[in-house]
């Protein structure tokens, strides 16, 4: 089985049709084997109700958080996507991976850094939009991909 850790921007682009990247993010889906397992993590779940409910993200028409609890529970009804609780060594995964960050202010890294713990801890490859958070994987040895 082949394991996906999508970051937020990637379930945000499967979840609403609006999405600059929705099409890719689609293509992306469609051509994954049949055994894949696409992973939510608490971090994920979290993002992904908050995105789908704030104005700004959602051009200024957000949605209830029924609403987004729903798109999220279609979600989890499909065969090959699952919740994963938090893994056992996250904490310390999360402490490595931030470490190259110990100098410098780094709000933009500490959830980079977590999702990348997350995906090492799950062993599965993170999936991005963000070319960025892409190369940090690859620099900490963590698989990561840019759908499309």
């Amino acid at each position: 089985m082949t394991s996906f850790f999508p970051d937020l921007n990637v379930w945000l682009a499967l979840s609403d049709a609006a999405h600059m990247h929705t099409n890719d993010a689609w293509n992306w889906f469609r051509t994954l084997p049949a055994d894949r397992k696409l992973i939510f993590s608490r971090h994920t779940q979290i993002g992904l109700l908050r995105l789908l409910t704030s104005s700004s993200v959602m051009n200024m028409q957000p949605l209830t958080l029924g609403k987004a609890w729903s798109i999220y529970d279609r979600w989890l009804e499909h065969p090959s996507v699952e919740f994963y609780p938090e893994p056992r060594n996250l904490d310390s995964a999360f402490r490595q991976s931030t470490a190259a960050f110990s100098t410098k202010p780094a709000s933009k890294a500490i959830g980079d850094c977590l999702l990348l713990a997350t995906a090492k801890e799950l062993h599965a490859t993170l999936v991005t939009f963000d070319r960025g958070l892409q190369s940090l994987a690859h620099k900490q040895h963590c698989a990561a991909i840019l759908p499309g």
